[in-house]
């Protein structure tokens, strides 16, 4: 089973901020990450990630900066800033009271009955 695009789309600043709160990264692999912790069912496109980039950064979530090419390729880094992991909390509890609701919401009443509510 895959994971609906649809469903993850709106979560993509949240997805990338909790990746930075690790460390600081760049979009491969920061994608990369993605699949692999979704067992291959889930990936960024690349024009989604770099949008999302450009998007955090005017907002002052991320900055960015250049690696050092001697390590292989330049690549363009990303860090949180004080202000993207408070934008993280904050998206994190709106998805956490989004979810509560949508169990909610779908759980039918047969289930309700198996479960003895």
């Amino acid at each position: 089973m895959s994971i609906a695009s649809d469903l993850i789309r709106g979560h993509t600043d949240t997805i990338i901020l909790a990746h930075l709160l690790e460390g600081d990264s760049y979009g491969y692999k920061i994608n990369k990450e993605i699949q692999r912790k979704t067992s291959q069912q889930y990936e960024l496109k690349e024009a989604t990630l770099y949008t999302a980039f450009r998007r955090l950064e005017e907002a002052g979530c991320i900055s960015s900066y250049w690696g050092n090419e001697l390590t292989g390729a330049r690549r363009r880094y990303y860090s949180i800033t004080p202000e993207g992991e408070r934008t993280y909390e904050r998206l994190k509890e709106e998805w956490d009271t989004a979810k509560q609701l949508i169990d909610i919401l779908i759980q039918s009443k047969k289930e309700d009955a198996a479960d003895g509510k």
